[in-house]
């Protein structure tokens, strides 16, 4: 049985023929025509906006395609020599599709399982930016666009930041549906932006919606207030309790087509539900901002740590790395600081980004079973992650980083995120930085724009100033973090909800019940906001086992 065709999200056809046709007959006859061509990837790359299409060609072919973020989602599985494909693997799994331990420890691993795997074995995801032809049953993936970062010389600052402005007016433009103007609001520069710019754009101020908690270190609902004031938008907050997050935390993991542990997910969805409450059918949302312009402070970090890859080889081999590397120096308070930075910038990228990650920090013999552990590669997510950080051209090392995060952090992780809940919550989303016309002008910009020196994103706030308030320019990241740890420990509800899921998880085969039961007793009072990201995500796995995997055990 053929899969119907299929094309979704908002395809902008650079063509005016493709344009015409796509209004009077569909989006789906603009894409069989545009791929009609011995040049498909050219012809997808000249193509904007969100979509996934997927369709049997006259020749018995089948094409699929995805945008640049992968903001849509195209899912394929082989099935009796044909390819059948659906925007959610769930859609394409059956009552004989087996659960993939593998996606299991790469979920474990980033939190999320990243394209191409799925959750299911056989039924993968097509990545961001790729497309796939069908022949004859010999499937070829591939990419058609990668990031080509053209950096300007001599710029101006005074031109590029008024063309910047105007970038940023057209497009939020484009996203505004006519429906009442809205976005999320969190009081940082993106979203502040965001809801600055739809005032500008339609002439009539946004309607915000913003999350608060009351968790000291988690609530930065001050700036969102100082963004509305400053905007005049029609402004919308909700406190998220620990009975909020008891009530939904089964319904919104159970609402993903494969296991999702982001905690910003719920505080997202309650956001997203007060929307929709108000009446509101869509929301633009800030993403793309920091991995776009500079914004994240580990590209700080790391342009600490390569300053290391710039001294004389024998001074680091011969002095430092022997002297650094010795157990006493380890017990002096600055010479271990000293040899623990030594010991980072002598990783290579993107390996060094891993060095703290969770669950190969915790040890990832001490937290799985044996049995789990036998069909498993645990070196499969970093060789995923060094397969794509060598496919992106040379480029600067923050672009490097930028265009590392396009996929994981956004595509993988953030998007998802946004677009799962907002979904949840019977909401459509826009997301204005990844434009392309953004995009692109972002790929121009010269690297010392992004982070000049350890300033981060310098020319979107300093193009951005005096539009912004002096208060958000300067203040320090946060966003929708959720004070799960904290929560979990005080509140006896969802305290409940957390030891139970993870109970019920170690009894699979999957984590040793010893870890469980140390980190739920001892390691979680110890340090609330680290030991409980691992419950986090223990518990989300747990829960969208049990509604889409119910039987599941190792084997």
């Amino acid at each position: 049985m053929q899969s119907p065709p299929l094309a979704s999200g908002t395809p902008r056809f650079n063509d005016s023929k493709l344009t015409e046709l796509a209004r009077s007959q569909g989006a789906l006859a603009a894409w069989q025509k545009a791929i009609d061509t011995p040049h498909p990837a050219q012809a997808i790359a000249e193509v904007d906006g969100d979509f996934a299409t997927g369709f049997h060609t006259a020749t018995g072919s089948v094409v699929l395609a995805v945008d640049r973020f992968a903001i849509r989602t195209l899912c394929y599985r082989e099935v009796d020599g044909e390819l059948r494909f659906a925007s959610r693997a769930d859609e394409l799994a059956d009552a004989s599709t087996e659960i993939d331990p593998q996606a299991i420890f790469d979920y474990l691993y980033f939190h999320a399982i990243p394209s191409p795997r799925t959750i299911f074995k056989g039924i993968f995801r097509l990545p961001p930016g790729h497309y796939a032809v069908w022949t004859k049953g010999k499937l070829d993936v591939a990419p058609y666009w990668q990031p080509t970062f053209a950096e300007k010389r001599d710029p101006s600052f005074e031109t590029l930041k008024a063309e910047f402005r105007n970038l940023l007016v057209e497009s939020v433009g484009k996203q505004l549906d006519g429906s009442k103007p809205a976005c999320f609001l969190s009081g940082g520069t993106d979203s502040s932006t965001i809801a600055g710019m739809i005032g500008q754009a339609c002439g009539a101020p946004a309607s915000s919606y913003s999350i608060g908690f009351e968790a000291e270190g988690y609530d930065e609902m001050e700036f969102a207030r100082i963004a509305a004031k400053q905007f005049k938008t029609r402004h919308h907050e909700y406190y998220v309790t620990p009975a909020d997050l008891v009530r939904s935390i089964p319904s919104v993991a159970a609402h993903f087509d494969q296991p999702f542990g982001n905690s910003s997910v719920l505080p997202s969805y309650y956001c997203a539900k007060m929307a929709k409450e108000d009446g509101v059918s869509k929301l633009l949302a800030g993403d793309g901002g920091d991995e776009l312009f500079g914004g994240n402070t580990r590209y700080a970090k790391q342009r600490v740590f390569g300053w290391y890859q710039h001294l004389p080889g024998p001074l680091r081999r011969g002095v430092m790395e022997p002297l650094l590397g010795t157990s006493a120096a380890r017990k002096l308070p600055l010479l271990s600081k000293a040899a623990s930075y030594v010991e980072q910038a002598s990783v290579p990228m993107p390996d060094r980004l891993q060095m703290y990650n969770l669950i190969m920090r915790l040890g990832v013999q001490d937290i799985l079973t044996p049995g789990f552990l036998s069909q498993v590669d645990i070196g499969a997510p970093l060789k995923h992650q060094q397969e794509v950080w060598r496919a992106t051209p040379p480029c600067s090392d923050v672009n490097a980083q930028l265009a590392f995060d396009w996929r994981y952090t956004l595509a993988e992780t953030d998007l998802p995120k946004v677009l799962g809940a907002t979904s949840a919550a019977q909401v459509a989303v826009g997301f204005p930085f990844l434009d392309r016309k953004l995009l692109d002008f972002s790929m121009g910009l010269p690297s010392d724009y992004k982070l000049k020196g350890m300033k981060l994103r310098w020319f979107f706030k300093e193009a951005l100033r005096g539009f912004l308030p002096d208060d958000i320019i300067t203040k320090k990241k946060q966003g929708f973090g959720l004070p799960f740890g904290v929560w979990a420990l005080r509140d006896s509800a969802l305290n409940a909800l957390a030891t139970d899921s993870l109970h019920s998880l170690s009894r699979r085969g999957i984590v040793r019940p010893e870890f469980i039961q140390s980190l739920l007793a001892v390691r979680l009072a110890e340090h609330p906001g680290y030991f409980g990201e691992m419950v986090w995500i223990l518990m989300m796995l747990e829960q969208w086992l049990r509604r889409h995997a119910p039987n599941y055990r190792l084997g």
